[in-house]
């Protein structure tokens, strides 16, 4: 055996047992659960008997006859999800033009907008809870502003604003920084010479470094959307899904009939139509979204 040949297969070997621990881990960890979802999900189990009594697509039939509440929350999601996408995307590409300029404080307004990103979503969810129902009682006191004296949270129409408003609130900061980065990467030359062209400065912002900005909006659309899809936390510490079931995501539906109502079948059938819905959508935009960035 020749010493390339020797060198061959010692690269092989290494790139096998440095990789075999994560496929190990992942296999573990999301292909088998993943697996045994989809045979509990053709049962009817409340996670402590030994054998699940096999019921076949019974699970399936009862979620779209509309037994369960698993569409309204999946609708409550969509939703929920096309606001939170927009209102972040929007707010997060103008704080972030306004921040790629220089001036004295723009390191610190980026560090403020910046901070509740790092908070865990459950304490947001607390915080806004406090400030949704004490803090605003207290502002109405002093101010009188007719607004702060509505129900906030009680209010089915106003509760699913809320809950955008502090989805956004806490989120923001992330996609500032990925909308800076974007901004920074476009070339100084390319709108120099827009300049010289005579373009004015909303041409500019529409016909050059928006297009240019186009694998910064790729990710920061397609992270939006997975989180707004995956929303939980801030709606299980804000709101538990009320007023009645006004703000009641997929995934809170999915974990209450699993773990809260013990039907692990009915509970794992949502969860399987859920991640084929994440799936389509998530591929959707990415697909779109890919035709339309521009190559520098």
């Amino acid at each position: 055996m020749t010493n390339s040949s020797r060198r061959k297969r010692k690269e092989q070997l290494e790139n096998v047992l440095y990789t075999l621990p994560a496929i190990i881990l992942v296999t573990v960890m999301m292909y088998i659960p993943f697996l045994m979802s989809g045979y509990y999900s053709l049962t009817q189990w409340n996670g402590i008997a030994k054998d699940p009594q096999f019921i076949g697509l019974a699970n399936f039939i009862s979620i779209f006859s509309g037994k369960s509440n698993f569409l309204n929350s999946l609708g409550f999601t969509v939703r929920y999800t096309i606001g939170f996408v927009i209102f972040s995307n929007v707010l997060a590409l103008a704080l972030a033009v306004a921040l790629v300029k220089k001036f004295k404080l723009a390191n610190v307004y980026r560090g403020m907008f910046f901070i509740p990103y790092i908070m865990s979503m459950t304490i947001v969810g607390f915080i806004w809870k406090f400030i949704f129902t004490q803090g605003f009682a207290k502002l109405y006191e002093l101010v009188g502003a007719e607004a702060l004296n509505w129900s906030w949270l009680g209010d089915p129409k106003l509760a699913f604003y809320s809950v955008i408003s502090v989805g956004v609130w806490q989120g923001l900061g992330f996609y500032i920084v990925l909308y800076i980065a974007g901004l920074q990467a476009i070339p100084k030359d390319v709108l120099e010479a827009a300049t010289v062209d005579g373009a004015t400065a909303s041409q500019k912002f529409f016909r050059v470094t928006l297009p240019l900005l186009g694998p910064s909006m790729t990710t920061c659309i397609f992270m939006s959307l997975t989180n707004g899809l995956k929303v939980f936390d801030i709606i299980l510490a804000l709101t538990k899904g009320g007023p009645g079931t006004a703000t009641y995501s997929t995934t809170m539906q999915i974990y209450q009939e699993a773990f809260t109502n013990n039907n692990y079948g009915l509970g794992s059938a949502q969860a399987i139509i859920y991640f084929l819905v994440v799936l389509i959508i998530t591929q959707v935009v990415l697909k779109v979204m890919s035709r339309k960035e521009v190559d520098l």
